[in-house]
């Protein structure tokens, strides 16, 4: 047998071992949720808060990367656990959903809630981003090319410290809340009230939806190498500011940065697209 086979036999055992590793937990935290809806033992309850808590971590350091450097990692924590607490105590575990898929909508909404209240996203901010966006926009179509910060920064009439220093303010723009007012008509309509049902079939939306990806994915492919590796990283492989930051080199604040830059680049081209549609 040659060293190839060999090799590939450990990793089968390997893998099977992890499988079955995996199987023996889910049946072992079937038993303690089955118990824990039986019970409501505090005891269990407190085991499966300190089981999933590291989850919550997660979350929060997904959530992290789009807030100010003022917004305390810690706080983020505490409202998931809240959140976490809650998916706890509402979860069906008959139901064919594992947990973290269903903890992961409870917990993100106990931190949006919190940052809601905290008025995360005053009026200003938002208006400091849409002046990014459409620098991006017109100084990019003009280029043809990527602007460097130093164009963006002579764009703006601004030093290149308080570019930097706009990127920071404006990352928390980059979350939108459901609640806020998106059509001003007499009824006050939210985002939430434009949220489609999503158990409807619609083929015309999902052609919508294609061509969007599409776009969307072109847009990306023309970001420099770095934004693109964040986005990539971020949204296509669930990694947190701080595990991106160890793969690039670099700072979780300097990955916060290459992330609000390529989302401001990324809208700033998307709208340049929309209005060179509408306008034929």
């Amino acid at each position: 047998m040659n060293r190839e086979m060999v090799v590939e036999d450990k990793n089968k055992e390997l893998d099977d071992a992890k499988k079955k590793a995996a199987k023996e937990q889910d049946e072992e935290d079937q038993k303690l949720w089955v118990h824990y809806k039986n019970t409501h033992d505090q005891r269990i309850k407190d085991t499966l808060i300190m089981k999933y808590a590291s989850f919550v971590k997660y979350v929060a350091g997904r959530i992290a990367v789009n807030l100010p450097s003022n917004v305390e990692f810690d706080d983020l924590v505490s409202y998931g656990i809240l959140g976490l607490i809650d998916a706890i105590d509402k979860y069906d575990p008959c139901r064919a959903v594992k947990f973290k898929t269903y903890a992961k909508t409870r917990i993100r909404g106990a931190i949006f809630d919190e940052l809601r209240v905290l008025d995360w996203t005053p009026r200003s901010i938002r208006q400091k981003a849409r002046k990014l966006e459409k620098a991006y926009a017109k100084l990019e179509g003009k280029l043809g090319r990527d602007a460097t910060d130093e164009e963006i920064a002579e764009y703006l009439k601004i030093d290149i410290s308080e570019l930097h220093k706009l990127f920071d303010e404006t990352k928390k723009s980059l979350l939108l809340s459901l609640d806020e007012i998106f059509y001003d008509d007499e009824e006050g309509s939210s985002r939430f009230d434009f949220v489609e049902n999503q158990k409807s079939d619609n083929p015309q939306l999902k052609i919508e939806e294609s061509e969007a990806k599409k776009i969307l994915a072109e847009a990306i492919g023309k970001l420099n190498d770095r934004e693109r590796l964040v986005i990539t990283l971020y949204y296509y492989e669930d990694l947190t500011s701080k595990e991106i930051g160890k793969i690039l080199g670099v700072s979780d604040s300097r990955v916060s940065q290459l992330h609000t830059k390529a989302i401001l680049r990324l809208r700033g081209r998307l709208a340049r697209l929309r209005d060179s549609l509408i306008a034929e």
